[in-house]
């Protein structure tokens, strides 16, 4: 990788002289400020740009580090196979054509360059890339237009992106100032992918904080791994993913297949190694730039320093509908404000200096130092309002020296739509001051950041061990399934008999044959009880209207039974009836769902939230990694948007928290250790009471014939 990105020679196929062309660009890119060998190769010239031209690669007086290539489609396999046969380092193509057009030719031909170069030892970037950049050796790999105008910015933060086009966007923000070691662009990843490059990055002195923009990866382990040690580096990862909209590549037959697709997946990934995950492009560049700056913060609070009364309130609400504290300064920190602040004004957080701030730059320096010795602060937000010169440039000098004397960042907010307004500059380029554009995403960056560091802590520590159960048991219940002809989908005694050999509690039930045996399984049992079909060819009961509930007399009983029979005859397709399942009816309590689902690139995530019939339209679940210990669970649990139901919310009792997140866990559990044979799980209702809880209904499906 480093011959690829940091090369002591290049050779350039397809080298031109032609204004404009893909490789006039290249080498004038390559040579903003590169110091090793350059090659220009094409046999239509003796030279190019100045430099000696070569016919073929072979005819080079050295072998290259890195080699790009700007031939046709049809060239460059040949071009691949030679110059592995000669050891070079890396080679980057532009060319396009291959498995992005999907024809099958064309990806067989991708597949062939990428063996040919792992075989060898030799690194491929590409096809179908725009290059890369090295702002630590200051050199472009790439055709970017104009890339080599560009104002050069050395900088901490490292871009990895797999469209070109943004990656170069975000690039340009060199002009005002923002500093980069590298930017890295895939393409087709045939060989060097994502994962490479993050591991590229966290093994770079120069990088400090990884910004990462992707569509999709094709090993979710790759991309942990490479995610963990970005972790353990102390480098934060932002990784902003694109392609969220389509939420399972596949129709899911339970609730959990559905609500936990690719895009949950991603996100489960991202919280369990410590990713920072950016939801809005256009707040990449100054989140990054606030981690890159600020270090690790040294409070969970943020201080607001206001000169406006309106800004310090828009603070406030964004904090609140963020979830980032905005803690009172202590008595003594009131004592300095108070000396200074306007009786008008207000020493409370945020703090409203008020208009008279405008008059003095250093009664504005010491209410921002006063704020950042306060030790319940983290950083301090300030709004900034006007521009004009020659105030604002000086004001921005003033507090760019400030900041550099204090031991917290400032967040500066331009709230002023002169977006590039005298002053701007001067916070851009500062060393400690970051520059935000948008009161939201500066609120939402920092709660970013505080939250980054106080779950890094958690992340790095050895997990507890989660629940253990009998798979031995579990997997003879699929094995009898299967025996008996039956598809993926076990029937409800079925999958209460695998969660039952996980310690997950489930209803006392008696599988029976006939009405005569369904009314005497109910006097045994105790009246009222539930009745359902068991098949493994219905698995949602309730809408084939196979279930009755709170039968309270063998009457009852009976007449039921007749009628879940007759009623499971005449369902299409004609379902293999199991039997009917009499239950115990289960005490009042809070319907919850627990489940579980093996992605395609993660492996098994574990699902809960709130349950019952409208669990797919509500959608408050919360979606992990599987396996998960019982801390982890409840933190699933306490995260639902209507947990405080569960804790006591309007002098409602406070149910079982920990019994459910027992049940969690030991779901996670069965899900990790039968990955091979487990698809999908669906605990719905898990009816969670004061004491304890239950699942009602249950459905877990083995593996499927579409399951990649």
């Amino acid at each position: 990788m480093r011959r690829l990105i940091d090369p002591a020679s290049i050779a350039v196929i397809g080298a031109s002289e032609t204004p404009g062309s893909f490789g006039a660009r290249t080498l004038d890119n390559i040579r903003i400020g590169y110091a090793g060998n350059i090659y220009p190769i094409n046999p239509r010239y003796e030279s190019v740009s100045g430099l000696k031209c070569y016919s073929r690669l072979e005819d080079l007086p050295e072998v290259p580090d890195c080699v790009i290539v700007i031939v046709p489609m049809a060239q460059v396999e040949d071009l691949v196979q030679r110059a592995s046969a000669m050891g070079v380092g890396g080679m980057i193509l532009y060319s396009a054509g291959f498995a992005e057009v999907g024809k099958p030719e064309s990806i067989q031909t991708q597949y062939r360059m990428a063996k040919i170069a792992q075989e060898s030892g030799m690194r491929l970037l590409g096809p179908n890339c725009v290059g890369i950049a090295n702002l630590n050796s200051m050199v472009g790999l790439n055709f970017m237009p104009k890339f080599n105008e560009m104002r050069m910015v050395k900088g901490d933060i490292g871009i990895i992106s797999q469209s070109g086009a943004l990656g170069y966007c975000m690039m340009q923000s060199m002009e005002r100032g923002i500093g980069f070691t590298h930017y890295l662009s895939p393409g087709n990843s045939c060989d060097v992918d994502v994962c490479d490059m993050i591991n590229y990055l966290v093994e770079d002195d120069a990088t400090k904080v990884i910004c990462c923009m992707f569509e999709g990866v094709r090993d979710g382990e790759r991309l942990l791994e490479a995610a963990r040690r970005a972790l353990a580096a102390d480098k934060p990862l932002l990784i902003y993913k694109l392609a969220n909209s389509v939420i399972s590549q596949r129709t899911a037959m339970s609730h959990t297949g559905t609500m936990a697709g690719s895009a949950a997946a991603y996100e489960a990934a991202f919280r369990a190694t410590g990713v920072v995950i950016i939801d809005n492009w256009e707040a990449m560049v100054e989140t990054a730039v606030l981690f890159s700056k600020s270090g690790r913060p040294k409070a969970e609070g943020v201080g607001v320093m206001a000169s406006s009364g309106g800004a310090a309130v828009m603070a406030a609400d964004k904090a609140e509908e963020i979830g980032l504290t905005l803690p009172p300064p202590t008595a003594a920190t009131s004592a300095r404000l108070a000396n200074v602040v306007p009786d008008f004004g207000s020493t409370a957080n945020p703090c409203d200096l008020t208009a008279e701030s405008l008059k003095s730059v250093q009664m504005y320096g010491d209410c921002i130092r006063a704020f950042a010795e306060d030790p319940g602060f983290a950083a301090v937000v300030v709004p900034m309002m006007s521009a004009y010169r020659p105030t604002t440039i000086e004001r921005a000098q003033f507090l760019s020296g400030l900041a550099d004397e204090l031991d917290k960042p400032v967040c500066l907010v331009w709230i002023n739509e002169w977006l590039n307004g005298p002053g701007s500059e001067v916070y851009d380029a500062s060393p400690r001051i970051s520059m935000f554009r948008s009161m939201t995403r500066c609120i939402k960056a920092l709660k970013l950041w505080t939250d980054h560091y106080r779950n890094r802590d958690r992340l790095l520590q050895a997990p507890a061990l989660a629940a253990e159960g009998d798979a031995k048991t579990a997997r003879e219940v699929f094995a009898g399934a299967a025996a008996s002809g039956h598809g993926p989908a076990l029937s409800e005694s079925q999958s209460k008999r695998v969660l039952a050999a996980y310690g997950v509690r489930v209803t006392r039930e008696i599988l029976v044959a006939n009405p005569a045996s369904a009314v005497k399984a109910a006097r045994e049992i105790g009246f009222p009880v539930a009745m359902k079909i068991d098949s493994n060819d219905i698995p949602h009961k309730t809408e084939a209207g196979v279930v009755r509930l709170n039968l309270a007399d063998e009457a009852a009983v009976e007449r039921a039974a007749s009628e879940l029979l007759n009623t499971a005859a005449a369902l299409p397709g004609t379902p293999i009836i199991n039997g009917i399942l009499v239950q115990q009816m289960v005490e009042r309590g809070v319907e919850m769902m627990i489940g579980a689902r093996r992605d395609a690139q993660f492996g098994p995530l574990v699902v809960c939230g709130f349950g019952g019939v409208d669990v797919e339209l509500t959608r408050d679940v919360a979606v992990a990694l599987a396996p998960v210990n019982h801390s982890q669970a409840r933190d699933m649990i306490l995260s639902l948007r209507k947990a405080p139901l569960l804790t006591g919310f309007r002098n409602m009792p406070a149910l079982d928290v920990d019994a459910l997140a027992e049940a969690v866990c030991r779901v996670s559990a069965l899900a990790a250790d039968l990955r091979d044979a487990v698809s999908e799980i669906d605990v719905n209702p898990f009816i969670l009471g004061r004491k304890g809880g239950v699942a009602v209904d249950a459905l877990v499906i083995g593996n499927r014939e579409d399951q990649p």
